[in-house]
């Protein structure tokens, strides 16, 4: 899932970038990248088009469909829900940990 929602995001705010780019910027190979953007084409959430005054015939811009639009804020609500999540918890360990440091005598967490 962050895999898409790294590339949605990317492609919406940089829709020129180039594939070898994009791979960089997120962090993935360039033939992963190329997977993962036919996949996004194929189920219609990217557009694919030539750029008409570039030199490179090789350059193209990425632009998410309408359905990619409610693809990218149904998954950024998942991802922030999960992130909420996760912090939370990392909190809740934080407190732990200050609490064990502020009474050295207080008994360790199972698994520490």
């Amino acid at each position: 899932m962050d895999t898409r929602f790294r590339l949605l995001q990317a492609l919406e705010s940089n829709p020129e970038i180039s594939q070898r780019a994009l791979a960089r910027e997120l962090g993935l190979s360039l033939g992963k990248t190329h997977y993962c953007l036919h996949a996004l084409v194929a189920k219609g959430w990217v557009k694919v088009n030539n750029f008409r005054r570039s030199r490179h015939k090789h350059r193209y811009l990425y632009q998410l469909t309408p359905q990619g639009i409610s693809e990218k804020t149904r998954i950024t609500r998942r991802f922030l829900k999960r992130k909420i999540q996760e912090h939370r918890e990392l909190t809740a360990e934080i407190t732990r940990l200050r609490r064990q440091l502020d009474d050295p005598d207080a008994p360790e967490a199972p698994g520490t």
